[in-house]
């Protein structure tokens, strides 16, 4: 697949799997909602219950930028299957305002955002490589 496939798969999904890397040098893999604006992923701490708005995975970008985010399909249809993958380096901004397109991004893509947007620190993931397969049965 192209570069423009590969994107337009990985923004139909409502959600990816980020991992990053922790302290310790394992691997740490969590869901998330996210937006995608050309080669950059956005993703906010939001109101949904938390343990703590200090979560590890910014802990882990913030020490090791490096991370991956992996969206897939799965079909009873195995001709229907496909995964994509962004590789990229991480960044979090700590009190980013509401004007900030990451924001702006993930209120126009999530209803539930636009009567309470994400105030929480924004995770900003500029894509380095792009990588996927889809089934060709």
């Amino acid at each position: 697949m192209q570069t423009p496939e590969l994107r337009r798969r990985f923004a139909s999904s409502p959600v990816a799997y980020l991992s990053t890397v922790r302290p310790d040098g394992g691997p740490h893999v969590v869901p998330m909602v996210f937006a995608l604006v050309d080669d950059t992923v956005y993703s906010a701490v939001d109101a949904k219950p938390k343990r703590s708005r200090g979560l590890q995975r910014l802990a882990n970008v913030r020490a090791n930028p490096r991370c991956a985010l992996l969206v897939d399909h799965y079909d009873d249809d195995w001709r229907r299957l496909w995964w994509v993958r962004a590789d990229g380096r991480g960044l979090v901004v700590d009190e980013p305002s509401a004007a900030h397109p990451g924001i702006q991004a993930l209120v126009q893509r999530f209803p539930q955002y636009r009567d309470d947007a994400p105030s929480g620190p924004l995770l900003v993931i500029t894509v380095e490589r792009w990588s996927g397969w889809a089934s060709t049965a």
